[in-house]
């Protein structure tokens, strides 16, 4: 029997974003692609995936689902086979006034929703959000701006406040004892580089990608690179666990 791998994504983002990863990686797991749906909090996104998944599993979250995956780590770890953090991030709201100006914007993106559409609001997330150059690809802005137009303002609130709220899973990534890769693209500008090497050098033997020509959507603009690392990493685990 082939192990579990759920792969959670991101803010806004459904099972579009992992397509190439579910495909590519079939012949070694079995592939299940979490629901965050309107939850409001990233416990609570964590808790329904762990209502439904198998006794032992391995996770990948991309970007707020690689909170959602510290969370889900932070309450079951003797359940996680295996960790990867795609394009993410561990720490909470930070204080003062960086923390009050990232609330203002991201509830000024909730209202432009509102106001004038998903699909109007998507085209302005998307700036700064993928490797510059492929603002012009077509094929990977409409990919991502059919996903989010598919979602409602009330969605995209709810999982805002879900970030907004996030938990700080510092302390936590010492505490993580299964082989775990950490990955992000080099010009991810949302979570840059140096956080992910932060992050790699206080979790325990895990193993550090940056995907070149990349910025933070790594499983759209470059799925045959990050299906690789995740197929190595997967390969890693799975000796690992049979060690």
């Amino acid at each position: 029997m082939k192990p579990t791998l759920i792969l959670i994504p991101g803010l806004l983002c459904d099972e579009v974003v992992w397509t190439h990863q579910a495909d590519s990686l079939a012949d070694l797991a079995d592939i299940r692609i979490a629901t965050n749906g309107a939850r409001d909090s990233l416990v609570a996104m964590a808790e329904a995936i762990i209502a439904q998944a198998p006794a032992r599993f391995a996770l990948a979250g991309h970007s707020m689902g690689g909170r959602v995956a510290l969370e889900i780590i932070r309450r079951v770890p003797e359940r996680v086979t295996g960790l990867a953090l795609l394009d993410t991030g561990h720490a909470p709201l930070p204080p003062g006034e960086p923390g009050s100006l990232e609330v203002v914007a991201r509830l000024a993106l909730v209202e432009k929703a509102r106001r004038q559409g998903m699909r109007a609001m998507g085209w302005e997330w998307l700036q700064g959000m993928v490797y510059p150059s492929r603002l012009s690809d077509a094929v990977l802005v409409n990919a991502i701006l059919d996903m989010i137009a598919r979602k409602t303002p009330d969605l995209y609130a709810a999982q805002t406040q879900a970030l907004i709220g996030r938990p700080d899973a510092t302390p936590l990534l010492a505490k993580i004892r299964c082989p775990t890769l950490v990955l992000c693209g080099r010009e991810d500008l949302w979570s840059p580089p140096v956080r992910h090497e932060g992050m790699c050098n206080m979790i325990p033997g895990s193993t550090l990608s940056v995907i070149p020509y990349c910025g933070h959507m790594s499983t759209l603009e470059q799925p045959a690179e990050v299906s690789k690392a995740l197929r190595s990493w997967l390969e890693g685990r799975d000796h690992a666990s049979r060690g």
